[in-house]
């Protein structure tokens, strides 16, 4: 064992009782990871699907129950056909790939985001990880794959407003956790902790309602070189906030 897996296994030990229940991270920058390598874009993609092996590995073995990923969102149609459907590739090879793995860890995985659209063997597939998984509760991939926050909000007021015309609910009945329960992610937890790589500094149409109150992290690492130790970094970094959800601490008084 090289003295950098030691640390990391040593840090492991000292956190596990003590990590976020929920990490959501916005995978960004393997374009100009691939750039800055005179590699092409799709180079840089596959580089980041290893990256999300190792966090989902470097996740679990943290004690972290809950991973997010920002996969695909409704913006990135607007990029070069070739590259949408190099994600897309991208995606059937991980789920084609790691999905005997992941099932026999017991991981659940839920793919978030709109369905519509969606060339048929990529619904499909999704499907398919989502049956075959659905009994596990080790711990839980939630994949962000066509999703736009502000469009999953639409979506969900749009349901529910038709449950409340129909007599399903009365308009009094709405609150914020009956919102909540129309979204993508009921049932989990909102994210503890969110990560975004690259150095950029905003949320980009991320978990909009979810991320209200989560620690962010930003690194400048981009992400095919995200790495169990980047994710160790941001874990301390979320331990060393004191978190006060809009309230005062008796230090505050």
């Amino acid at each position: 064992m090289s003295n950098e897996d030691a640390s990391v296994t040593s840090a492991i030990d000292t956190v596990r009782s003590d990590v976020p229940k929920h990490i959501a991270i916005i995978m960004d920058g393997n374009g100009r990871w691939a750039k800055a390598r005179g590699l092409p874009r799709a180079s840089g993609h596959e580089r980041g699907v290893e990256a999300l092996r190792r966090t989902v590995e470097g996740a679990a073995d943290i004690g972290i129950r809950y991973l997010t990923v920002y996969s695909f969102s409704t913006e990135n149609w607007r990029r070069p056909a070739s590259e949408v459907n190099a994600l897309f590739g991208l995606l059937k090879l991980f789920i084609q790939k790691d999905l005997s793995r992941l099932k026999r860890e017991g991981v659940k995985i839920r793919v978030i985001g709109r369905r519509e659209g969606l060339p048929k063997d990529i619904s499909e597939l999704v499907d398919k990880a989502e049956f075959e998984t659905a009994e596990n509760d080790t711990f839980f991939l939630n994949i962000a794959f066509n999703y736009g926050g502000r469009e999953e909000i639409a979506r969900a007021v749009k349901r529910l407003a038709a449950d409340v015309g129909s007599g399903v609910h009365a308009s009094s009945d709405v609150t914020e956790d009956l919102v909540a329960s129309y979204l993508d992610t009921a049932g989990m937890p909102d994210p503890d902790l969110l990560i975004r790589t690259s150095g950029e500094y905003r949320l980009s149409n991320f978990l909009l309602w979810q991320a209200a109150y989560s620690e962010l992290v930003f690194f400048d690492v981009l992400w095919p070189d995200f790495d169990q130790v980047w994710l160790m970094k941001a874990v301390e970094m979320f331990r060393e906030r004191e978190r006060r959800f809009g309230g005062v601490t008796p230090e505050d008084n």
